[in-house]
């Protein structure tokens, strides 16, 4: 059984997103938890903002935010009714960000999904801040991004992006590993290179690590000249080979961590045309790295 959380914000973007976690997993038992956050709008007019009761404010705020997400258990129930699904709603006045950081705690949430705005111009940063900021708060569950404009298709290639300069443990990579067993995908593991020269010995001992990892499923290795931008690079690869599902460890000086820190005229070449599957880090062993890296060497 699986625990997924579902921020909303009652658009369209948020309810594209349940409608392909929906699809992704009909087949498997999940018990969703749609959550909507709140806090009163108070009026700029600070005399009109002193003479209103918090108690109405909140109460006017709590109302639309249970109505909302009735009308999203009302249309699923109208189109995507499925016996392995059970749902929860939750309403709750709070900061998004530490609703969601409180609820994965609290209801052992195996996967968080959200939607994304896709391109709409100067207005759209990356991902949309929402989005971002639950990437750089959530360090122990799985995020996935949902595109706007993104229609569900069976992800059957998979892209893994990497610089092979982190170890990365088979704990951290199993919910890659999960989707494509799952759904019998290609992994496709991407190095985006930004000048020309050969693996470092940690490199190879990484990628090494990587084809251990994936050696029940199809993968292959791909490297790539960087253009411009990794987000732009990634779009650009994503797009000639037709991917379903692009996937990123988030860890200190990562592509995911760089590519959040890009300036905004180079997010706006990243659409995220497909899903963003971000995976936190969950630390690593320090000895049981090293005496990894000797038995490498030994053999090489």
């Amino acid at each position: 059984m699986k625990n997924i959380l579902l921020p909303t914000d009652f658009s369209e973007n948020s309810w594209n997103a349940i409608r392909y976690i929906l699809e992704l997993y009909k087949a498997e038992a999940c018990t969703f938890i749609i959550l909507n956050t709140y806090t009163p709008v108070i009026p700029n007019n600070r005399f009109m903002a002193s003479s209103l009761q918090p108690g109405v404010i909140d109460a006017g705020s709590r109302e639309s935010s249970l109505r909302g997400l009735q009308e999203i258990l009302d249309r699923i129930n109208k189109n995507y009714k499925n016996r392995n699904h059970s749902f929860k709603t939750l309403s709750s006045f709070n900061l998004l960000v530490d609703e969601v950081k409180n609820i994965i705690d609290t209801e052992s949430i195996d996967l968080v999904v959200t939607g994304t705005k896709g391109a709409s111009g100067f207005d759209e940063v990356f991902l949309g801040s929402n989005t971002v900021r639950i990437i750089k708060a959530v360090r122990n569950c799985p995020v996935l991004t949902i595109p706007r404009e993104f229609r569900y298709v069976l992800p059957q290639e998979i892209v893994f992006a990497t610089d092979f300069k982190r170890y990365y443990s088979a704990s951290e990579l199993s919910p890659l590993m999960e989707l494509a067993k799952s759904f019998k995908a290609t992994i496709r593991i991407v190095y985006v290179q930004n000048e020309i020269k050969a693996l470092s010995e940690i490199q190879q001992f990484n990628l090494s690590m990587l084809r251990k990892y994936f050696a029940d499923i199809d993968h292959y290795v791909h490297t790539v000249s960087e253009r411009n931008s990794v987000s732009k690079t990634l779009d650009i690869f994503a797009d000639e080979l037709d991917i379903h599902l692009l996937a990123m460890l988030n860890y200190q000086h990562s592509y995911m961590e760089r590519m959040t820190r890009e300036p905004v005229v180079k997010h706006l070449a990243f659409h995220t045309q497909v899903p963003l599957l971000v995976i936190p880090e969950l630390g690593m062993n320090v000895p049981v790295y090293a005496s990894k890296i000797k038995e490498f060497q030994a053999v090489k």
